[in-house]
């Protein structure tokens, strides 16, 4: 049988619900499917939708599968069924501690009892191996054979399932690290090794340890979920290759995330900045705030001059307040990630009184299971539930009629915090609700733009997620931001962003030295040596060298200062491209911290490069038909009442995106259903369906 179809699949694994996007190649025609999470077994919503599309579909007409997936973040978490391995640590003798010294920072300044993050690595499974390097890598102590003995024997009774390395100084000379890799690999061939050297190859050993701790931990758990949905996915003829979106917004191959798992710790919320940040480019939008509001948790990243704000240090599994990040309370990993801030408030999320007799919206959430009341397994009252008490959800059925709604139970579930709340009624409690979550989602907003020193009203809010576009007018208003976009299908975003990721690959060269006494050759020669084996890395995840490229990058600071800055740079490095970068340093600190230094001496702290191998990206299909700026008779489902704060309920027209013609414009207050969301213009807002299918929503004050 000759086969149809090219398909490129997507699947975006959130916490309430698994997306999966299929593109055909020929045709750009889109297949979008959403079935409920799983989890306490991750893989199996994606075996769940990708079975559904093959109803429809033959498994040989894959061409290829990528994913997104929270099973790193979740496993550091504690979560249920995802129980981290046992890991020892070799270290330098004299530095097992490092992991419990940190740094000073405390994730709570005034609480004299704080609670530090519980070692990855139990003391008793640390072992110090006499050996040494300096800062510039010449071999104070020999690496000594006796003293790694002794370590390997201990281990071997340990029942250890990986082991990390980081020696002192290791990225200035792996050599000592390497010969214990080769040690290990002798006594215990199929025992995964974690390296510093190769994973984090920088100074500040807390830093670089504890990355190298996280990988080795995560290591077989991710090996084993991977090598899960494999097999489940070739049970279902399903022989596609399969790629992971890395937290650096990259797609990597299955078996180079098996190797690096650390880099997949934010893999979920990547893929939606990277679909904001490819559909941003093809409207023109230079300057794009990405909104995405799930079931359980809501994410804001922000992309100027079309390219996704990137981090190169996270602190995996640590706490967040207001939607920052609480220094001192994670495990520090450092590798590339999409800057972003996340808080949770989702449609999942509880609405309680506290003892003090104050309403309360999250941070506990219903999930997947039991999930809102409404789905009718649980009677706690979430955003969804006053969602659909004040008549901006459909109170019937979502996903196109596939999810039966029980609107009396949303009604039933917030009643039962009335008492505790006499000055309200039902109405003014669900819009409370309503208020505090969006207060929560402003604040993650206001932090990738406003303490990053931007304006968000030089952005135009990308809002998707099944929630995103219900709440979008507000965060809007509530920021000044005058534009908002709605993409044809918000609901499955994160899915189709997986469709626009590049391959990606990066590496780090240390140098921690004054530009004054650093040749740009030197430079040059360290970007060429990463770009060698960037090529390899992408030849061996199958792309072609004529789809490679590279990006550079130094990390600059004025002499003194402990944290440097990120600047782009030219290939190749001469003296221009390194006057530049120091020009691009100057400004940046401008711009960040309100003043420069150009009289100051400068370090060139590392060296980065980006290896890329391009995608084809997914069309976007300008639409044919019609234009019509009044919405066609058939476009209008019905009026509902819907409950506006100092408004009280407004009969308001709801729409269906689905017949909604190109240039269709309509005035706030409405409403627009389809099959994965639905979107409020709210009063004093205007909305439009541009040629591509897109809500342009502009604010009418």
């Amino acid at each position: 049988m000759s086969l149809q179809k090219r398909l490129r699949v997507g699947i975006d694994v959130g916490g309430t619900f698994t997306d999966l996007v299929a593109l055909d190649e020929a045709s750009g025609a889109l297949t979008r499917l959403k079935v409920p999470s799983t989890p306490r077994e991750p893989e199996q919503g994606i075996i769940d939708a990708l079975a559904l599309l093959l109803e429809k579909a033959d498994p040989r007409e894959i061409v290829l599968l990528s994913h997104s997936t929270t099973v790193a973040t979740n496993a550091l978490l504690g979560q249920i069924n995802l129980e981290l391995p046992r890991t020892a640590l070799m270290t330098t003798e004299g530095f097992r501690d490092v992991l419990e010294i940190g740094r000073q920072n405390r994730a709570e300044v005034y609480n004299l009892n704080v609670t530090r993050p519980r070692p990855l690595v139990e003391r008793r499974f640390r072992f110090g191996v006499r050996e040494r390097m300096d800062p510039f890598g010449n071999e104070i102590v020999p690496l000594d054979r006796a003293s790694l003995e002794a370590a390997i024997e201990t281990i071997a009774r340990s029942d250890a399932r990986a082991v990390a390395v980081s020696y002192l100084h290791a990225y200035a000379n792996d050599a000592h690290e390497r010969s214990t890799r080769d040690v290990l690999r002798e006594r215990f061939p199929d025992l995964p090794v974690s390296l510093s050297s190769e994973l984090d190859p920088e100074y500040r050993e807390y830093e670089r340890t504890s990355t190298t701790v996280v990988n080795a931990v995560l290591g077989p758990l991710v090996r084993g979920y991977l090598e899960r949905l494999a097999a489940r996915a070739r049970e279902l003829s399903v022989t596609a290759p399969l790629y992971v979106m890395q937290s650096n917004g990259g797609m990597a191959a299955l078996e180079t995330v098996s190797e690096r798992p650390a880099t997949m710790i934010e893999s979920g919320p990547a893929s939606g900045v990277i679909g904001a940040a490819y559909l941003g480019k093809k409207l023109g939008l230079d300057n794009v705030l990405s909104f995405d509001m799930g079931g359980t948790t809501a994410k804001a990243g922000t992309i100027t001059g079309g390219e996704p704000q990137v981090t190169s240090e996270f602190e995996a599994a640590g706490r967040t307040h207001s939607g920052r990040a609480v220094k001192g309370s994670g495990y520090p990993v450092r590798f590339p990630f999409i800057d972003l801030a996340e808080v949770s408030a989702g449609g999942g999320t509880i609405a309680f009184v506290d003892a003090g007799g104050a309403l309360r919206v999250g941070p506990l959430s219903a999930g997947a299971d039991p999930g809102p009341a409404a789905y009718g397994h649980a009677m706690q009252p979430t955003v969804t539930d006053a969602n659909i008490v004040l008549g901006r959800l459909n109170p019937r059925a979502l996903l196109g009629g596939a999810m039966t709604i029980d609107a009396a139970r949303s009604r039933v579930s917030l009643e039962a915090l009335l008492p505790r709340l006499p000055e309200l009624d039902l109405d003014r409690l669900a819009a409370g609700i309503v208020r505090i979550v969006d207060a929560e989602m402003a604040k993650i907003l206001r932090i990738v733009t406003v303490e990053r020193g931007l304006d968000p009203r030089e952005f135009t809010l990308m809002a998707f997620g099944g929630g995103g576009p219900l709440h979008a007018c507000a965060l809007a208003d509530e920021l000044s931001i005058p534009r908002v976009v709605v993409p044809p299908d918000p609901g499955l975003f994160s899915a189709y962003g997986l469709l626009a990721a590049d391959i990606r690959t990066t590496a780090v060269r240390s140098f921690v030295a004054l530009a004054s006494e650093l040749e740009s050759p030197a430079i040059e020669q360290a970007f060429k040596e990463m770009e060698t084996r960037g090529r390899v890395d992408l030849a061996r995840q199958g792309v072609a060298e004529e789809a490679m490229v590279f990006a550079r990058e130094l990390d600059v600071r004025y002499f003194g200062q402990s944290f440097e800055l990120t600047v782009p740079t030219a290939a190749p490095f001469d003296d221009a491209a390194f006057e530049n970068a120091i020009g691009a340093f100057h400004e940046r600190h401008l711009r960040t911290y309100g003043y420069s230094s150009p009289e100051e001496p400068l370090e060139i702290v590392a060296a980065r490069s980006a290896a890329i191998g391009i995608v084809a990206k997914p069309p976007i299909r300008t639409l044919k038909g019609k234009t019509n700026k009044k919405p066609s008779k058939d476009a209008l489902l019905e009026k509902r009442e819907v409950y506006y704060e100092g408004r009280g309920r407004i009969a308001t027209p709801v729409f269906s995106r689905t017949v909604l013609r190109v240039g269709s414009r309509l005035t706030g207050p409405a409403l627009v259903e389809q099959y994965d969301s639905c979107t409020l213009v709210a009063p004093g807002w205007r909305a439009a369906v541009d040629e591509y299918g897109n809500l342009r929503m502009k604010s009418a004050k």
